[in-house]
């Protein structure tokens, strides 16, 4: 009954086996087709996306054009309406100014079907035309265009007929004699005509200015929403960045998950071999093994579509932002076109105002250049008659200035004579006294002690000088000392740097020993969560192993433990060379703390060093400047002793000629006295010439000064010509410098507005920039979820490549199973009872035909009563 129970228990067993790889080999099938499929809508639709851009492209390219096309249409219209105002049309035509400017987002908001109806007609969607009739509507509404630009045309030619008769009224009336009250009537009725012309370009004005602040409200709000767009995809960014961690963060759990699983198909092997070995609990954890499964891949596909609904939010708020974008960067093209428009800043007002300014300046400066010419004229003319005038005054000052010389030489002379008789009494005085005296021996003497004194001095002198040598040789001694400290100086300077650079290189080998240590970390604590995870292997297989034969239990055993320890082994051996690695940084953290520390003394002690030899040095200096000034003053002393000792010989050796000059001239006083009194006789005769001749001269003198006094008069009215010329030249020279100023001033304006335009061109620029950046930045996170999503499709493939080798492999070990452990060719056939060990019936017969019959698995000896034969 036992034995038949078995056979039941194997038989049902194997079937779900079969079972499961028919279902696994379907599911493949099945898997490989529905990718085809997948593949070949995928391919499909990669081509209608191509051609849907393309589409696309062309269709915003005719939309652009259509635009254009609405707003010259437009702006022709409004010309034609200001040119009717102009020419005496009244206010009604001003209606035709209401029309609305076609726009992109009106024709992205238009049906297909209904674009060109609505490009051509700024009518909106069409609701109302019947399909077979958008023709004739177009028609009609192309005529209703046509016949308003008509009408228009004749309104302004029938006012341009009225302006024409009404100027040919008025030129025959001006030729004609009229009456005065005719000529009231008709400029009465001119008057009231120019008064409504007037009204209707008033309320042209107004209506422009309203309109220009319709415009002006538009910019602000389209300003407004730029900085609402700019923050819109600032927080796009920042969201996309967090949907970017989401997806990290699902990866991760990916990974995860993927870890468990090859874990769980790992360590579910054992299970698998010990239900085929004849115990029923097995395949209980087989079935628990498989729910985890289930249960990990409904996870995993949860967690993709999550993922993939999130990239597709994502996408969708990209291809939001990038529409946004391109609206932006139209409307900064229109900015940029309106501003480099040089046609537009040419006809504005402002440049036609300073352009006059400008040519009425230039004609204002060359009237007074050519004033200033005509003065500069008159100037050289009366510059010429101021040098006559001063020619003939100083012709006259000169003739003055000779009658008081002759008059001065004539008293001279009186002096001189008196003089040479005073000087010819005294030298014969002094001749007397000379003569006399005899004290030249004492003068003599004087001199000697003189000398002696002078002798002690420079021998003095000659000792500072030989003292002040000595310094200079020491300062020059010490200046060598101090080049060489300088160079040791140097030196230091240069080891402190090698020091410096070895410092940072040990920094730097420490900061990568402390990297090691991060990485010896790290791996010990992975190796710790693997040797957690192989405890709870060891835990979860003693649970299974208990329950198996006492052979099996020791073999398993063995072998984990051989596994362990292996493991054991291997950790141990990177724990010690990790802290082996941790030990030597620490010694060399250590060595090289103590040799920065040498390092930095040496460095204090060079630095004290240097500094008290740049305080010996300073002062070194300072008592050389000090010696070399001692001696140059001492050397100028010794130049001026020099100097006086000269001198004083000098004053010896003139004495010495004075007192024989003195012999020499009273023998010549008394032979120039003759001469002198006859020269004496001959000064008075020409005194008496002199006398003669002087009246004659005083008469050319009051003729001289009657002549000044003329041009004297003559050069008064000069100078109040001149001053008012010179009034006359300020005022112009104020009128050049007030035009030079605002011609400064014109020329600072146009350089601030040429600044200001091109700050306007930067920022236009800086605006592209950032709009490149973005279209970079939008085309890299495009390209990023691409990866996303190209990584997600190849894990779900690895995925399933993974789970069907995994099943394969299943198979093939359940397959090895029913194979006999022996042979590993046949299958098993029979089981011995006594330990439910299960091989081929070849080999049971092989181990009956010998004496001593054990099992092949755990060596139980067995009889043939205890072979059964079963069916698996």
């Amino acid at each position: 009954m036992a034995s038949g129970k078995r056979e039941n228990d194997a038989a049902s067993n194997g079937l779900p086996d079969q079972k499961e790889q028919v279902d696994a080999v379907a599911l493949q099938h099945q898997n490989q087709k529905l990718v085809q499929q997948l593949e070949a809508q995928k391919a499909e639709m990669h081509a209608l996306e191509g051609k849907f851009e393309e589409l696309r492209n062309v269709q915003s390219s005719y939309d652009l054009a259509m635009i254009s096309l609405n707003k010259m249409w437009n702006q022709l219209v409004n010309d034609l309406v200001f040119i009717g105002v102009l020419a005496g049309q009244g206010v009604d035509s001003l209606e035709a100014l209401n029309h609305e400017e076609l726009s992109a987002d009106e024709l992205e908001s238009c049906p297909s079907e209904e674009i060109f109806l609505l490009r051509l007609l700024k009518s909106g969607p069409v609701d109302k035309i019947v399909a077979s009739e958008p023709v004739k509507y177009a028609k009609e509404a192309l005529s209703l265009r046509q016949s308003v630009i008509m009408d228009l045309m004749r309104n302004l030619q029938v006012n341009i007929d009225a302006l024409w008769s009404r100027n040919e009224c008025l030129k025959s009336a001006l030729n004609s004699k009229l009456s005065p009250e005719d000529a009231l009537v008709q400029l009465e009725n001119h008057n009231e005509y120019i008064r409504g012309v007037l009204t209707n370009m008033n309320d042209v004005m107004d209506l422009l200015h309203q309109r220009h602040k319709s415009y002006t409200d538009e910019i602000e709000a389209n300003s407004g929403i730029n900085l609402t767009d700019v923050s819109e995809i600032k927080r796009l960014r920042g969201d996309l960045e967090e949907s970017m961690a989401d997806l990290e963060e699902s990866r991760r759990k990916l990974a995860v998950l993927q870890m468990k699983k090859h874990g769980t198909s790992v360590f579910n092997v054992p299970s698998v071999t010990c239900m085929v070995n004849g115990n029923v609990l097995p395949d209980r954890s087989s079935d628990s093994n498989n729910d985890n499964k289930s249960m990990g891949w409904k996870e995993l596909k949860e967690a993709v579509d999550e993922a993939k609904a999130l990239a597709t939010n994502r996408l969708f708020e990209l291809h939001e932002a990038q529409e946004d974008n391109l609206i932006l960067s139209k409307q900064l093209e229109d900015l940029q076109e309106q501003l480099k428009d040089e046609k537009y800043v040419t006809s504005s007002k402002l440049y036609i105002l300073l352009e006059d300014r400008r040519r009425h300046i230039n004609t204002e400066l060359e009237r007074f250049k050519g004033l200033v010419n005509s003065l500069q004229s008159e100037k050289g003319l009366l510059l010429q008659r101021e040098k006559d005038l001063n020619a003939k005054s100083e012709l006259s000052d000169n003739l003055k200035v000779s009658i008081s010389k002759y008059e001065c030489r004539i008293e001279e002379l009186e002096h001189q004579i008196k003089d040479f008789v005073i000087e010819r009494n005294e030298l014969e005085m002094k001749l007397e006294d000379t003569l006399q005296d005899s004290g030249k021996k004492d003068f003599k003497d004087e001199i000697g002690v003189m000398a002696s004194a002078l002798t002690k001095e420079m021998e003095m002198l000659e000792n500072q000088l030989n003292k002040y040598k000595a310094a200079a040789s020491e300062s020059s001694s010490l200046r060598d000392e101090a080049v060489s400290l300088k160079i040791k100086l140097g030196q230091k300077v240069d080891e402190h740097r090698t020091l410096s650079h070895r410092y940072t290189g040990q920094e730097i080998e420490i900061k990568s020993l402390k990297s090691l240590i991060e990485d010896l970390e790290k791996e010990k604590q992975v190796a710790q969560i693997m040797l957690d995870m192989y405890s709870q292997e060891r835990f979860e297989s003693s649970r299974t192993v208990e329950e198996m034969t006492e052979s099996e239990n020791r073999a398993i055993q063995q072998a984990e433990v051989l596994r362990n320890s292996l493991e054991e082994n291997n950790l141990e051996l990177r724990v010690k060379a990790a802290k082996e690695a941790e030990v030597a940084c620490k010694l060399r953290l250590s060595t090289a703390e103590a040799g920065i520390t040498d390092l930095r003394v040496q460095l204090d002690a060079s630095e004290r060093d240097v500094m008290e030899l740049r305080e010996a040095i300073k002062i070194k200096d300072a008592e050389g400047e000090a010696y070399i000034s001692e001696i140059e003053t001492i050397g100028q002393a010794y130049e001026d002793m020099q100097t006086q000792n000269q001198h004083l010989l000098q004053l010896v050796a003139s004495r010495d000629d004075y007192n024989i000059k003195l012999v020499s001239d009273s023998v010549k006083m008394k032979q120039t006295h003759g001469s002198l009194l006859s020269e004496k006789q001959l000064l008075i005769k020409q005194l008496q010439q002199v006398s003669t001749s002087i009246e004659p001269c005083k008469s050319k003198i009051t003729r001289g000064e009657e002549q000044m006094k003329a041009s004297m008069a003559q050069a008064n009215k000069t100078l109040s010509e001149t001053r008012h010329l010179a009034l006359s030249l300020e005022k112009t020279m104020l009128e050049l410098s007030n035009a030079e100023k605002e011609l400064k001033w014109l020329r600072s304006f146009v350089g601030s507005s040429q600044k200001d335009y091109e700050q306007n061109q930067k920022r236009v620029s800086e605006l592209r920039l950032e709009l490149e950046q973005e279209r970079i930045d939008r085309k890299k996170l495009e390209e990023e979820l691409e990866e996303v999503r190209s990584e997600l499709a190849e894990l779900s493939l690895e995925n399933e490549e993974a789970t069907m080798k995994k099943l394969e492999e299943e198979v093939k070990e359940c397959k090895a199973v029913l194979k006999c452990g022996v042979c590993f060719d046949r299958p098993k056939e029979v089981v011995i009872t006594k330990c439910f060990h299960l091989f081929c019936s070849t080999c049971i017969q092989r181990n009956l035909e010998l004496r001593h019959r054990k099992c092949p698995g755990c060596g139980t000896p067995f009889g043939q009563n205890d072979v059964r034969e079963v069916k698996i």
